[in-house]
């Protein structure tokens, strides 16, 4: 995997305009502001627009189970809360490359 980190402070727009322009697979946002329920709305909804429909957002900070199953029900990925290992952050990026690869390929 490539990281590309855009630094702090990155506008919902700065966002997905980095995704767009890097061809990114997948756009990780740690959220520690308490801002979750405005913010992955918007970089959802503005990597949509740009087309970047089968692009991953996924992230994780402090937020509390409801938040985080309604975030997941509008198109957010997983999201990881304080405590949740590297290891297992890593495999759910992998496994949900691989599978919408694997989606992507003719029959």
């Amino acid at each position: 995997m490539e990281v590309i980190y855009t630094g702090l402070r990155q506008t919902p727009d700065m966002i997905a305009e980095a995704a767009l322009q890097e061809d990114v697979d997948v756009v990780g946002i740690s959220m520690l502001s308490g801002a979750h329920m405005t913010i992955f709305p918007r970089v959802l909804k503005l990597l949509r627009d740009r087309g970047l429909t089968d692009v991953l957002l996924t992230g994780g900070g402090i937020m509390s189970n409801d938040d985080v199953e309604e975030l997941k029900k509008i198109g957010v990925g997983q999201l990881f809360t304080p405590g949740a290992s590297m290891a297992s952050i890593a495999e759910y990026i992998r496994s949900w490359v691989a599978k919408r690869d694997l989606a992507r390929q003719p029959a």
